[in-house]
């Protein structure tokens, strides 16, 4: 069972829209760049055999579809020179369609990964706390 890594030993992983590794541009920096471990875990899911957003996967998974043909839509919207202000209007919708996705996902990791930790107690508890506080700093800036 792999042992789960501290933040900052993680390696930033910026997907593309087709799910690839993307180009690292001043937006998708290190810095601001969602941190995954492939196949990392933490003690909740090892103890659970779930992620937080298990239980409820299936309809994230409808949720990120109906977000990708959003994006789909505004891609049509500039090939047909839609006008500039129905395109931003479609823009906000889809931002705010990702941050509810986010906050979500926010929520179950703390029910599930963060609260698992405090149980524990010691360095775990203290490392979900800090990659939480930073995942939360992320979504604020966006």
């Amino acid at each position: 069972m792999p042992t789960p890594r501290k933040a900052a030993d993680r390696t930033p992983y910026v997907t593309s829209s087709t799910g690839g590794p993307a180009m690292m541009t001043a937006e998708t920096s290190a810095e601001s760049a969602t941190t995954v471990g492939k196949g990392e875990t933490c003690s909740a899911h090892a103890a659970t055999g779930e992620h937080g957003y298990t239980k409820d996967k299936d309809a994230h998974l409808k949720r990120l579809r109906r977000i990708e043909g959003q994006i789909r839509g505004l891609q049509r919207m500039v090939e047909e020179d839609v006008y500039c202000i129905d395109i931003l209007t479609q823009v906000s919708a889809s931002t705010k369609a990702l941050q509810s996705f986010a906050l979500r996902l926010l929520e179950e990791h703390l029910r599930h990964c963060v609260a698992h930790a405090a149980l524990d107690g010691g360095a775990e508890m203290d490392a979900k706390v800090e990659e939480a506080t930073a995942a939360i700093a992320r979504l604020m800036r966006t």
